[in-house]
């Protein structure tokens, strides 16, 4: 007589929900008054952030649309792992390629033709889903690899532009750094739930539902930017810019050193969310990984509300300080991630950790950003800081897909520990990039369009 061995599914514990639910709302409504009195004025500036943060919180469903559903979508049209990874490295060359130069052309003619650049390439792929069905590898990663490129610098820009031009102060400026994040969580996770209401347990009749939803968001996006918004022309020539970029990317040490603290945080957080679940499946493992994604953004929502009591509260910590200890808790917890196998809960624990210091990373680098970079050239420096970091990811799938088309199937020839023990190392060379900052003593306490 045959014995039968049930499995069970891990979920994460409920109670996890809650509390990062409670410390989030908690942790916002205890700010530092001075960190939300801009934000629920009444102020045009006022006024301008709240649309802001809606247009952001659009694009950034748009991006989570895809996050979340893109590779079920893959496999649900039977595409193959080996597929799966060609389309993913598409992807990042098309970034490298062509991505890592669009913000030079956003800081040319306008940083709002980018962000409606990028609805449409949403809408494009959209349509095209809904009128052939099948997507093709190529036309689908080359579109929405742009509309990434574009959404990892061109809304930030666009944002701090107009700020500066509605003589906002700083402080209210860092507000909308960490709130952008916090959006931009809560976005994906509301994408998450959208997409699982939207196929409602059939997915052979319903798929096409979410192709709609994204067409609808996408068009709204447009009418809303294309009616409220207005955007200055842009009086800049290429040769002048090209001599301002020259000037500030080369002969500033300090743009260097954040250039690469951001291209590490970059190939951190793209190795990261390749690998976690696999990471957490290892060995066959039964998880539910739907259940686990949220826990992982709200822990980067949890960590974004923490931003401000940094700089506005008792624990008062210069940027380098606050972005070295960030770094070297991210790089500790990939290590051990990368070192051995761990049980799923201990996974699971350290990639909240992650992603929490993730949401304080994220907007103090973009502070630094605005103390270091001049907004003329901010587009264009941020999307060539990101190459380094597209080749390295290339490399490796590139790397990957030789492998599995050599060894038939044997792709863990690089293993996922591999990889993450690169992101790690490159952690804690962006620790370093902010321990020499720091050394240096050039932080600036005013952001230099103050001046």
């Amino acid at each position: 007589m045959g014995v039968v061995i049930e499995s069970e599914v891990w979920e994460p514990n409920k109670a996890l929900y809650i509390f990062l639910f409670i410390s989030s709302v908690f942790s916002i409504f205890c700010l530092p008054r001075k960190s939300v009195s801009n934000v629920i004025d009444h102020a045009p500036p006022a006024s301008f952030q709240r649309k802001f943060l809606l247009l952001y919180a659009l694009a950034s469903v748009m991006q989570g649309l895809w996050a979340v559903f893109g590779e079920y979508e893959l496999a649900y049209y039977g595409f193959s792992k080996k597929q799966m990874l060609t389309f993913i490295s598409v992807g990042y060359a098309v970034s490298l390629f062509i991505g890592s130069f669009l913000g030079m052309l956003s800081d040319l003619v306008g940083h709002k033709k980018l962000c409606l650049l990028f609805f449409m390439l949403h809408i494009f792929v959209s349509i095209w889903k809904i009128v052939v069905g099948t997507p093709t590898i190529w036309l689908a990663s080359i579109s929405l690899s742009l509309a990434s490129s574009i959404f990892s610098f061109s809304f930030e820009t666009w944002m701090v532009v107009e700020h500066d031009k509605l003589g906002q102060r700083q402080d209210s400026l860092n507000d909308m750094f960490w709130l952008m994040t916090f959006f931009e969580s809560a976005s994906f996770i509301g994408s998450q739930v959208l997409a699982n209401y939207l196929i409602d347990g059939n997915v052979n009749k319903n798929i096409k539902s979410t192709w709609n939803e994204a067409a609808v968001v996408a068009v709204a996006a447009i009418i809303y930017v294309s009616r409220g918004w207005k955007e200055a022309p842009q009086i800049a020539t290429f040769k002048d810019y090209h001599i301002s970029l020259h000037r500030h990317a080369i002969s500033d040490k300090r743009i260097w050193l954040l250039s690469w603290a951001q291209t590490c945080v970059h190939f951190s957080v793209a190795a990261f969310w390749i690998l976690w679940a696999p990471t957490i499946v290892a060995d066959g493992r039964e998880v539910s990984l739907g259940l686990i994604y949220p826990c992982l953004l709200g822990s980067k929502m949890l960590g974004s509300t923490g931003f401000p009591w940094f700089f506005h509260g008792r624990l008062v910590l210069r940027i380098e300080e606050c972005l070295l200890y960030a770094f070297v808790i991210m790089g500790l917890a990939l290590s051990i991630v990368a070192y051995d196998y761990q049980e799923i809960g201990v996974l699971v624990s350290l990639f909240c950790l992650f992603q929490a210091c993730m949401g304080v990373v994220l907007p103090s680098l973009a502070r630094l950003r605005t103390m270091y970079v001049p907004n003329e050239v901010r587009g264009g420096i941020m999307s060539l800081s990101l190459m380094p970091a597209n080749a390295a990811i290339l490399f490796f799938l590139i790397l990957v897909l030789i492998m599995l088309m050599l060894q038939r199937g044997y792709y863990q020839y690089i293993g996922n520990s591999t990889i993450i023990a690169f992101a790690a190392l490159g952690l804690f060379s962006a620790a370093g990039c902010m321990y020499l900052l720091k050394k240096w003593g050039k932080q600036l306490h005013q952001s230099i369009h103050h001046l």
